[in-house]
C-alpha cells in the first residue's frame, strides 16, 4: 500500500520581503536542508495573473500541432515540447527502496517516455556573450497568441523567479552563508523558464489511444536539474512530490503561496546538505474527478502545471558554497559550468536530438 501525506512547511516571507530580515530564513534553510521542499506564502503573489496564465496554456495546448513551435535542434530549450519526447532519468533502485517502505513512485522502471507535454518561455535578460548560445535561444511566440503572449508569460514568470530569488536568499542567510547573495547572485543573467506542461484528460477512461488513460505516468519519477522550482497552483491534481526522508506527499497550495523544490544546482552549491526533490503526476482517480467535473462545467480538460524553473547562469561556476566546501563535498561536486551541468542532464533525459 502506498502511503501518502500533505505535510510540507508552510513559510510566510512576508517579513523579509517588508524588512531584508526575518526569523524565517531559518525556517527555509531547515525545510530545503530537512524535506528539500516548502510552500511559501509570498504577499506579491498576485491569483489572478495565475489564471490568465492557466487559461492562456490551456487553450495554447488544445490547439498545438506539437510541430511548429518545436525546436529540437534547441535541444526543446525553447518552444514546445510535445508529448512522448521527454524521457526521465532512469532511478529504478530508488524508487524500489521507497515502494518497500510504502511510499514508492507510480511510475513504470525503466521510465517510458513522458505523457505530458511542455512549453519552455524564458524569463528575464540574457547575457550579451556566452559559450552556451544554444541554451540562450530567442523565445518562440504562437501565432495566434502574439498580443497576449508575451505580457501574460512575463507577468507571471516575474513573479516566480522573483519569489525564487528571495528564497535563494532567505537560505543563504539561513545556511550562515558570508554573503545573503551567495546564491542570488549566482542567478543574475540565468536561464530561467517558465515551463507549464499540458496533459490531455479528456479521454482518460475512452478509446482514443493518443490520449493518456486512467493511471497514465504523465510526468516520470524524476528530479529538477536546475536551482530551485517554483510551482503555482494548478486546477488539476495528480503531482505527487518526495521529502528528504522519504515521505511521499501530495502538497496543497494554498491561495496566495507557492510550492518551492529544490533542484539539482541547488544540492550542488551545498554539498549535499540540500537534495534535489524528487516527483511525479498522474492522471490518478482525483484528477479524474476533476476531469469530469470540467466537462461537466463546460471547461478544458488540459491540466497545466504552473511552473517555473529557476537557474544559476550558465557560464558561472557550480561548487559548493562555504560552510559546505568541505573536502569530501568538493570532491563529490566538482566545479562545473553550470552550462555543461545542465547539457548533461538534457542528454541523459533524451532532449538533445544528435
Amino acid at each position: 500500500m502506498v502511503h501518502m501525506s500533505d505535510e510540507v512547511p508552510v513559510v510566510d516571507i512576508a517579513e523579509f520581503v517588508k524588512t531584508g530580515a526575518s526569523p524565517a530564513c531559518a525556517e527555509v534553510a531547515e525545510a530545503l536542508h530537512k524535506y528539500g521542499c516548502l510552500v511559501v506564502r509570498d504577499p506579491r503573489v498576485e491569483p489572478a495573473h495565475n489564471e490568465l496564465f492557466l487559461d492562456m496554456m490551456e487553450r495554447y495546448f488544445s490547439q498545438s500541432d506539437g510541430v511548429t513551435d518545436a525546436r529540437p535542434e534547441l535541444h526543446y530549450q525553447v518552444g514546445v515540447t510535445p508529448s512522448g519526447v521527454e524521457k526521465a532519468r532512469n532511478h529504478c533502485g530508488l524508487a524500489h527502496k521507497l515502494k518497500s517502505e510504502g511510499y514508492g513512485p507510480l511510475s513504470e522502471c525503466p521510465p517510458h517516455p513522458d505523457s505530458k507535454w511542455r512549453f519552455f518561455w524564458r524569463i528575464g535578460p540574457r547575457p550579451a556573450k556566452t559559450a552556451f548560445a544554444d541554451l540562450n535561444a530567442a523565445p518562440v511566440v504562437p501565432a495566434g497568441f502574439e498580443e497576449e503572449w508575451g505580457r501574460t508569460m512575463d507577468a507571471w514568470g516575474d513573479a516566480l523567479v522573483e519569489t525564487a530569488e528571495t528564497v535563494a536568499r532567505m537560505a543563504a542567510l539561513g545556511f550562515g552563508m558570508k554573503q545573503e547573495t551567495a546564491i542570488s547572485d549566482l542567478m543574475d543573467l540565468g536561464p530561467h523558464l517558465l515551463a507549464p506542461t499540458g496533459s490531455d484528460l479528456s479521454d482518460l477512461d475512452g478509446r482514443d489511444e493518443s490520449k493518456p488513460k486512467r493511471g497514465a505516468v504523465l510526468a516520470a519519477f524524476h528530479y529538477d536539474l536546475n536551482l530551485l522550482t517554483v510551482h503555482g497552483k494548478s486546477r488539476f491534481p495528480g503531482l505527487a512530490i518526495w521529502r528528504r526522508d522519504g515521505v511521499k506527499c501530495a502538497p496543497k497550495i494554498p491561495e496566495g503561496c507557492l510550492l518551492v523544490q529544490a533542484g539539482k544546482q541547488l544540492e550542488w552549491l551545498t554539498g549535499g546538505h540540500v537534495l534535489a526533490g524528487f516527483h511525479e503526476v498522474i492522471a490518478n482517480d482525483a484528477a479524474a474527478r476533476a476531469a469530469e467535473k470540467a466537462r461537466a462545467d463546460a471547461k478544458p480538460t488540459w491540466r497545466v502545471s504552473s511552473t517555473c524553473f529557476s537557474h544559476v547562469a550558465y557560464d558561472r561556476d557550480l561548487s559548493p558554497l562555504p560552510p559546505f566546501d568541505t573536502p569530501d563535498a568538493t570532491m563529490r561536486f566538482p566545479t562545473t559550468k553550470a552550462g555543461t551541468q545542465v547539457m548533461d542532464e538534457l542528454n541523459a533525459i533524451k532532449l538533445v536530438v544528435s
